[in-house]
């Protein structure tokens, strides 16, 4: 998929779901004023649109930011290997309520942290789920969101996203440089953004059936 290409719009009726391979997939909104709201950003090993599955019309559009690669698998072979391997069906169960639980803490950053909160709420998170997959570098990761992207998912203008980048940055928390994310302080943090992993269910395979 190349840069800014929809993988599936609004009103589509997919009849498959996507793997992210490799790059960055969002889900977003167009409202009728032309402005955007992007509820969420994927990285290698999500499938976005899994509720395609069952909900037949897209009532939201899916696009990649960047450069990426995509696996699509066709809904009826999902529905085979549920009814084979049942264990699958349950994990697939889990990543949607995982899901939702990351739409609830978008909502509690929406409506009661200010704007550097917001942002650093969604490194920490960015950052976690990355660095489960093995896409950090000790800690640093790519991080190819625009701060135009980051005001779209975060409801701040561009201007707001800018001054409170600058106030990451002079509290020596991070650098943000040539799409690459570098975290300095931590455990700082994740106090200054109130980040508790809970909501990601980081448990592995074993521990979470």
């Amino acid at each position: 998929m190349r840069a800014d290409h929809d993988v599936v719009r609004e009103r589509d009726r997919p009849s498959q779901c996507c793997l992210v391979l490799e790059g960055w997939l969002y889900r977003y909104k167009m409202l009728e004023d032309g402005k955007r709201q992007i509820f969420s950003f994927h990285i290698a090993g999500d499938m976005p649109d899994l509720q395609s599955l069952h909900l037949k019309t897209m009532d939201h559009s899916l696009a990649a930011p960047v450069q990426s690669r995509v696996a699509f698998v066709q809904h009826d072979t999902i529905r085979e290997l549920v009814k084979t391997f049942p264990r699958l069906g349950a994990l697939l169960w889990r990543d949607t309520l995982i899901d939702a639980a990351i739409f609830r803490q978008w909502m509690i950053g929406m409506g009661r942290k200010d704007a550097p909160q917001k942002i650093a709420h969604l490194f920490c998170e960015l950052f976690t789920k990355m660095d489960a997959v093995g896409l950090t570098n000790r800690n640093s990761c790519k991080f190819p969101v625009t701060q135009s992207a980051l005001g779209d998912a975060l409801g701040l203008s561009t201007v707001h996203v800018n001054r409170s980048l600058m106030e990451l940055r002079g509290n020596g928390f991070i650098t943000l440089e040539k799409q690459t994310l570098t975290i300095l302080k931590w455990n700082e943090l994740q106090r200054y953004a109130q980040f508790d992993p809970l909501y990601l269910h980081m448990e592995t395979t074993a521990e979470a059936a």
